[in-house]
């Protein structure tokens, strides 16, 4: 079975992927892979200097994740040229991750992917969680991890798919706003419902 796990920011995705890695449940990281496909030599990354020119690499020939973010910020088109670009080689990368799990005999992967409604990648998975929390809860987490002013705070959720749209097409839905026994425990739930063991 292949489970998408999906939430918005300061939700408790990363919580409830760890708390699966612990349970032995191979995991596909879609944020870890967007960093690898762009490393330093590689094809995809010499193919966004010759997009957006050399200011966008370091010195060191790495990606200045910085000065690229402010290229495409507001310039739609320009925003677009890196999503087609970025897309295809991370999509490709999680494919074969996958497979390759499955091949060691997992019976159950996870893909935790954070843009999985906005990127429309529900057909990668047969089965969606989605880790949701209260506007207010969620706000509170990220003003104090990100050090964020509530204007901050609030900008960066209002910029992400509302959270009741991606529960409306979650299989199950994760309440994170309690505590972490309380979550693991819903957790539990739907593992032992879906019959998702990772061997």
């Amino acid at each position: 079975m292949i489970i998408g796990l999906t939430g918005s920011i300061a939700s408790g995705k990363s919580t409830v992927a760890n708390m699966l890695r612990e349970k032995g449940y191979p995991i596909v990281d879609a944020d870890v892979i967007a960093r690898e496909v762009v490393e330093s030599g590689s094809p995809l990354l010499k193919k966004i200097q010759q997009t957006f020119g050399e200011e966008v690499l370091r010195e060191d020939g790495t990606l200045n994740r910085e000065q690229l973010g402010a290229l495409i910020f507001g310039d739609e088109v320009k925003r677009q040229q890196l999503n087609e670009l970025m897309h295809p080689a991370i999509r490709g990368r999680m494919v074969s991750q996958k497979e390759d799990y499955l091949t060691q005999g997992y019976q159950t992967v996870i893909m935790d992917i954070p843009l999985l409604f906005e990127s429309k990648l529900q057909d990668y998975v047969e089965k969606i969680v989605v880790v949701s929390v209260t506007k207010q809860i969620q706000k509170q987490r990220l003003m104090a991890r990100n050090e964020l002013t509530e204007a901050e705070a609030d900008a960066r959720i209002t910029s992400q798919l509302d959270m009741s749209i991606k529960e409306q097409g979650a299989d199950a839905v994760i309440h994170n706003n309690d505590t972490v026994e309380e979550t693991e425990k819903q957790l539990n739930a739907i593992l032992e419902n879906w019959q998702a063991v990772p061997r």
